[in-house]
């Protein structure tokens, strides 16, 4: 009986996925390494099961990418609700105290969004992925433990009110919110609500940006599964996100063993590509020289 070959794995790149709501990014990435073929994916900017939207993944050696990328900056959509808190700042979790906010007016509802824009010390929400001596937050609170996290900086650079919808026992605010990584949309719907004295939570949520990286190339899972393709390879994604460099054969040589070469006058971290296009190693100046930070194409 003939044994079907292996088959190849997938060249390095990206793979921008729209997330669907109701999964863990893991098991977005599980859904991944199944349709392209690969163990090798990773993923970065972690989304909340209930979120949708720009999901990066790194697959085969784009994984080492990932800690280096700088997604520091995320775009959302997303609806806030006013009226209730909840035990996860969000639809998904236990509903705390309800109270009636037709009382608050528009013109409170954006001042309150106002100190609410800029320059934070956001507290996370208590059932968030920050670690308390080691262990996710999240994890003691589902162990029964009462977490208490000290706030953190974080900056909201925008937060634009785009609609507002009055029902009984409820007020919904339709907003675009363009932040720090770190910052919690939930705990923003929280606090809102807290200053309002009315609660409040987050009832959608829905990612458009990460980085550089948006909606218009990211595609959904059951379009992956039918077409199994890089959103973009490693040399395009290199590309995209740092200043490059250009370096002769006997420099990429060195590059590729790790070694030091001489700077390149660029700040912060960029990519060095060999003479044939090739992305060989993310790299930064110190000094008259140049150390590289990951190697992506070794020896």
């Amino acid at each position: 009986m003939s044994r079907q070959p292996a088959q190849a794995p997938p060249p390095p790149g990206l793979l921008v996925v729209d997330k669907p709501s109701g999964m863990t990014s893991h098991d977005v990435v599980a859904k991944a390494r199944r349709f392209m073929g690969t163990r090798k994916i990773g993923h970065a900017g972690t989304l909340d099961p209930m979120a949708t939207g720009v999901l990066v993944l790194g697959i085969e050696r784009a994984t080492k990418l990932l800690g280096h990328l700088a997604l520091d900056r995320k775009t959302y959509l997303a609806t806030l609700s006013l009226g209730a808190s909840t035990t996860t700042d969000d639809a998904e979790g236990e509903l705390l105290e309800q109270t009636d906010p037709s009382g608050v007016g528009d013109e409170r509802i954006h001042a309150g969004v106002a100190t609410l824009t800029g320059d934070l010390q956001q507290v996370p929400s208590a059932v968030s992925a920050v670690k308390v001596d080691g262990k996710r937050a999240y994890a003691r609170v589902r162990d029964g433990e009462k977490v208490e996290l000290p706030p953190r900086p974080v900056t909201v650079y925008r937060f634009d009110v785009l609609a507002l919808r009055r029902t009984p026992g409820r007020i919904e605010i339709d907003a675009m919110i363009d932040c720090s990584s770190g910052t919690y949309v939930r705990a923003l719907a929280r606090d809102l609500g807290a200053d309002l004295g009315v609660g409040g939570h987050l009832a959608a949520l829905r990612r458009t940006t990460v980085g550089p990286f948006s909606l218009a190339t990211a595609r959904t899972l059951d379009r992956i599964e039918r077409e199994p393709a890089l959103s973009m390879s490693l040399e395009d994604a290199v590309a995209a996100a740092f200043p490059s460099r250009n370096v002769d054969a006997v420099t990429a040589r060195a590059v590729r063993h790790g070694q030091r070469i001489p700077a390149a006058g660029i700040a912060g971290t960029y990519g060095v590509f060999g003479p044939d296009g090739t992305v060989l190693a993310l790299a930064a100046d110190e000094g008259g020289t140049a150390r590289t930070v990951v190697v992506l194409a070794p020896a």
